[in-house]
């Protein structure tokens, strides 16, 4: 089993279990000891790897402990302080971690709740733990591009050196990302002002904010669409769709249409992602050799995204179950009765091909 495979499991346990934790001992219990085990390699039974209660005395500050100290090749490199799953996760609740940073001359801190990881290094000041993690791990919201960096420090492929050069690149890609993702989420006024001054010569007036809002946003969505329509092709071969009139039709076109209707404040409750956006457009490819796919349409909803056949709630193609750690793909019998089937990544939709085209001829 590979390091994503151990990740995948054991967010699958968070997911499961995290309802009934509510102590910090708890979460060490039953998310951190296995993040250190299984994900890391560490045997957490072994104090010559594994320093549980670590204490070393600083100063004035005589018997304090932090949860758990890594040793490799008889040095400390790990420094490890849990709280409670479900805890923020904050520089007020770091303080000991900034302390032993120094003494224990380690390289690497890491702040946990065992389902969100912080790791922190001293880019900023030699032998002083940085304010801002150079890398944030959320087990139920996995950024799969991070789990090269957390190979680096498992037992097997310990490479700390390779993490700390990384970090500063890894701390201002993080931040860009976030900062990007916001915006997407809910454009923020200079990010508006920013983008109609590309595109729009006249003065930007409080009109002019007002309606670029709705099209900046609009114009945001379909830019996603676009990348994964890309994406689709690509592995489509690049296949260009005939519908059922004359004019030729490639994957963008549908997608742009039914992101149309989301205009700005249609839906506040809804937030639509690029995983369901990339899912719906694998079913549509799947589909779409039994019909075309200009009739098949995505609807969001709160708890899940339909793909419908001709755009009708009585004709349920697929539910995608995104919105929680655990994905479902949802499909239907002649019944229209829906099954759920977990997946780890959209590739394992192929897996139901068969099944997803019989469901649209239950319709036709």
């Amino acid at each position: 089993m590979d390091i994503a495979e151990r990740i995948a499991s054991l967010a699958t346990k968070i997911e499961q279990q995290k309802a009934a934790i509510e102590t910090e001992e708890a979460t060490k219990n039953a998310f951190i000891m296995p993040f250190i085990a299984h994900v890391l390699g560490y045997d957490v039974f072994n104090p010559d790897e594994v320093v549980p209660e670590f204490t070393a005395d600083i100063g004035t500050k005589k018997g304090e402990k932090i949860d758990y100290a890594i040793v490799k090749d008889g040095e400390v490199q790990i420094l490890i302080e849990a709280k409670p799953v479900g805890a923020p996760l904050t520089l007020n609740h770091a303080s000991q971690l900034f302390r032993y940073f120094a003494v224990a001359n380690a390289r690497i801190a890491i702040l946990t709740n065992g389902q969100r990881y912080h790791f922190f290094t001293d880019l900023d000041r030699p032998n002083r733990m940085d304010d801002t993690p150079f890398l944030q791990l959320d087990l139920l919201e996995l950024d799969e591009s991070l789990i090269p960096e957390v190979q680096k420090l498992t037992k097997e492929t310990f490479d700390v050196d390779s993490v700390v050069s990384a970090a500063e690149e890894l701390k201002y890609i993080g931040a860009l990302k976030r900062a990007l993702a916001a915006q997407f989420r809910d454009a923020d006024d200079e990010w508006i002002k920013n983008l109609t001054g590309r595109v729009y010569e006249g003065s930007f007036t409080q009109k002019v904010r007002e309606q670029f809002r709705g099209l900046v946003a609009k114009a945001m969505q379909q830019f996603l669409a676009d990348q994964v329509n890309d994406r689709i092709k690509a592995a489509l071969g690049g296949k260009v769709y005939a519908t059922a009139g004359s004019t030729d039709l490639t994957a963008e076109a549908p997608v742009e249409a039914s992101l149309d209707a989301a205009e700005p404040g249609s839906d506040r409750g809804l937030e639509t992602t690029l995983e369901e956006i990339e899912a719906f457009q694998i079913v549509r490819a799947i589909a779409c050799s039994e019909v075309p796919p200009v009739r098949i349409v995505q609807r969001d909803t709160k708890s899940y995204m339909g793909v419908l056949l001709d755009d009708n709630n009585r004709k349920p193609i697929a539910r995608l179950h995104f919105n929680r750690g655990q994905k479902y793909l949802g499909l239907f019998d002649e019944s229209k009765a829906e099954t759920r089937h977990p997946i780890e990544s959209l590739d394992q939709i192929y897996d139901h091909a068969d099944h997803l085209r019989k469901t649209v001829h239950y319709y036709e």
